[in-house]
């Protein structure tokens, strides 16, 4: 379409929504053009959608006139995934942040796709409840945003990922029409599971306007384990001799001697003095059970001559521990080196592996690699510390985000565990994907979307 066309159609996309909910003046819509990654371009409009009604009448007019429409939550992805670089709409679903309902009886809440997953956790355990995935950025991104991308965090271990309690989902297809998928009952064989099609599909589905998710009895008690190795191949050890032991923890975490120095000039903490590698592992359930459990624990991380090993005791403490690893991104940002965070994820046994590819990756390449992450299932942030300001740093760069993705494929793995494709690995799609599994995509995305207004330019082109 002609821009003369499309800046007259935007004009008439007025006649359907409410005075506020579209932004036409670009220094209004600046705000809106990217994300926490590298890549920004300015939307031609931006709608500031109320309800699933405001979402539903702007995909309408969008779909008739061919507008393109970039889905966008709290604008917090790392991957450019709500960047709108085809222009055209952003349709902001912020202004939807609605908790509808928290059942006890059901063990369901209802929320619309704005509510920040924080907000959410807060107000489910007040009620006794638990909605247990808790991305590091869970006090800023949305339930939205969780869903389009599948968001995990350190708890998916035991409790796993948004997708797994996800039970229904309110969704605005393309076309403006919309849909009403799974349910409130947390067992559901009615046709094909539609509902989870739309988990992970990064925007370019449909839009979700409301979400019913499953929730789990609040664990009444809590405790952690902090564990500093002198070397990293001692902390993966000691995370097999978790697992051997029998062990399922809540979260399980891992992270570099890199990544801990940072942390220890950022922080302050003397936790992390002398330590080249540390474990963070937690246990949740009743309190007789997960105070005898830690101490059990406790010795058999002792096996490994940690040079640390601290203990936290009830939620409170437990969130003073986690306060250390909850700054390990920002630390790694205050190096003044740019942070290229990849969220690759290998097969469990294939941890000595990726640790040792990121240090083959640092020596090759001249760059610092800082690892940490989600040790329980492979997902280990593989962060590639550039310094941009020497000329030769990006080509350098390119090539070994390159050779990462294809050694973490090459043992099995995946090229992303929670943040998605996006823009910022677009590149590495076709490599990540088969033929067939690239055309399932391409004929799935054909058939909800038929013009291909929903988030274009991203990886199904």
């Amino acid at each position: 379409m002609k821009k003369s066309k499309t800046q007259a159609a935007l004009r008439s996309l007025s006649r359907h929504l409410h005075a506020d909910e579209l932004l036409l003046n670009p220094a209004d819509c600046a705000r809106f053009k990217g994300d926490k990654w590298f890549a920004a371009h300015q939307p031609d409009a931006v709608v500031l959608a109320r309800d699933a009604d405001s979402v539903c009448r702007t995909l309408a007019h969008a779909f008739k006139h061919g507008i393109p429409v970039t889905p966008r939550g709290a604008g917090h992805g790392y991957v450019g995934g709500c960047v709108p670089v085809n222009g055209g709409i952003v349709l902001s679903l912020e202004r939807m942040n609605r908790i509808i309902e928290i059942n006890p009886r059901d063990f369901v809440a209802v929320v619309q796709p704005g509510v920040v997953t924080a907000q959410l956790q807060a107000a489910a355990e007040k009620k006794g409840l638990f909605y247990p995935p808790d991305p590091a950025s869970r006090a800023d991104c949305s339930i939205g945003g969780n869903i389009a991308t599948n968001a995990g965090g350190p708890r998916c271990l035991k409790y796993g990922v948004t997708r797994d309690y996800v039970l229904g989902l309110q969704v605005a297809l393309a076309s403006g029409d919309r849909v009403d998928l799974g349910s409130r009952t947390h067992k559901n064989k009615t046709g094909f599971d539609l509902h989870r099609l739309f988990v992970g599909s990064e925007g370019m589905l449909g839009i979700v306007t409301q979400a019913t998710l499953k929730l789990l009895p609040l664990p009444p008690d809590r405790a952690a384990l902090a564990a500093g190795f002198p070397n990293m191949a001692a902390a993966l050890r000691s995370l097999e001799d978790i697992f051997e032991a029998g062990f399922l923890p809540c979260a399980l975490e891992i992270a570099d001697k890199f990544t801990l120095a940072a942390a220890r000039k950022r922080t302050g903490s003397k936790d992390l003095e002398g330590s080249e590698a540390l474990v963070i592992t937690e246990l949740d359930g009743q309190p007789s059970s997960v105070r005898h459990e830690i101490r059990a624990l406790e010795r058999i991380l002792q096996r490994r001559k940690p040079v640390m090993l601290k203990r936290a005791l009830g939620p409170a403490a437990c969130e003073r521990l986690w306060a250390v690893r909850r700054e390990f991104s920002y630390a790694l940002r205050d190096t003044g080196l740019t942070k290229l965070n990849e969220d690759v994820v290998v097969p469990r046994g294939k941890l000595h592996e990726l640790f040792k590819l990121g240090a083959d990756l640092q020596r090759r390449f001249g760059m610092h690699v800082a690892c940490f992450g989600h040790a329980g299932d492979g997902n280990i942030h593989v962060n590639l510390m550039v310094d941009y300001s020497v000329p030769a740093s990006r080509p350098k760069a390119d090539a070994a985000l390159d050779e990462l993705f294809k050694g973490v494929l090459g043992v099995g793995g995946v090229v992303t565990g929670e943040h998605g494709i996006g823009l910022a690995k677009k590149p590495w799609w076709n490599l990540a994907a088969s033929g067939s599994m690239n055309a399932l995509h391409h004929s799935i995305k054909q058939a909800l979307d038929p013009k291909g207004i929903l988030n274009p330019g991203k990886f199904l082109g």
